[in-house]
């Protein structure tokens, strides 16, 4: 831990398939509110969240990983399709920002898919999100103004790809 860092690194990230028995720890770190603000994204209810995330467990095309961070579950990387193109995304708990997780997880998961271009869309305000899929490769395209839906909340979105 240094002087102008209180957060310690993380010493090891390692994924594993999301699991049933993980939704609960899942459910509660997407229902942080500042974790919403900066994802700009509307948390979903438990019954909600567990329909949605069994269907993706039990999609074979969907590549769900679980982060552990030095043992401990700490959120989900994932690739999915979204109409013909193959997107990446990703959540990790608020305790755990700012320790290096988030890059290590998307970097791990890039080994793993080895399908190319992968797509990522993110609020253009999080610049911590962008920061960590610029430092992985990929590489902002543009920007488009995105309704509102359910999930969602209007914003201002970066396309990014790795090709």
């Amino acid at each position: 831990m240094s002087q102008n860092n209180p957060t310690p690194r993380c010493r090891s990230v390692r994924l594993r398939n999301v699991e049933a028995a993980d939704l609960p720890a899942l459910c509660e770190h997407q229902l942080d509110p500042e974790a919403n603000r900066m994802a700009v994204a509307n948390p979903r209810d438990a019954d909600a969240f567990h329909t949605h995330w069994t269907k993706i467990i039990n999609d074979p095309s969907v590549v769900a990983k679980a982060v552990l961070a030095d043992g401990s579950m700490v959120g989900y990387v994932s690739c999915f399709k979204i109409e013909d193109k193959k997107f990446v995304g990703y959540w990790i708990a608020r305790a755990h920002w700012g320790r290096g997780i988030a890059f290590r997880a998307m970097a791990l998961l890039l080994e793993q898919v080895s399908t190319r271009p992968l797509h990522a869309r993110i609020a253009r305000t999080n610049a911590a999100s962008l920061r960590v899929l610029e430092k992985c490769g990929f590489q902002i395209t543009g920007y488009e103004q995105t309704p509102a839906t359910e999930r969602y909340p209007a914003c201002e979105e970066a396309n990014l790809i790795m090709t």
